[in-house]
């Protein structure tokens, strides 16, 4: 399975595929059907317009910047930056974005459905 390269893996797909589990999810499924028909790049571009325009790029730009300058900017490695950035940047994607979203692959389904 290939993994996004701006989100790890999640457990579950670890532990499917560690258990030989060939069966397609049928999130992955969707994912499938959303690459396939190019979807998911405009869904992707939505989200990056979406996090732009409420400010939470340049929240998480200077969450970055202060870490950096707290641990001196020799000391901090990118896969750092990103374990510690991650958690923090999924908690305050704002909700009115997470719905809009949902609410556009609910629509795709649907229409896909068909």
């Amino acid at each position: 399975m290939k993994h996004s390269v701006n989100r790890p893996p999640t457990p579950e797909a670890d532990a499917a595929d560690a258990h030989g589990n060939d069966e397609l999810t049928l999130r992955e499924i969707i994912n499938i059907k959303l690459v396939e028909s190019g979807e998911k790049e405009n869904l992707m571009e939505l989200v990056r317009d979406r996090l732009v325009e409420c400010g939470w790029k340049d929240e998480m730009n200077a969450l970055c910047r202060e870490y950096v300058r707290k641990k001196g900017r020799n000391d901090v490695t990118v896969d750092e930056l990103i374990r510690v950035i991650t958690p923090k940047g999924r908690a305050s994607v704002p909700d009115g974005v997470k719905a809009e979203l949902l609410q556009k692959i609910r629509s795709f389904i649907v229409s896909a459905a068909r």
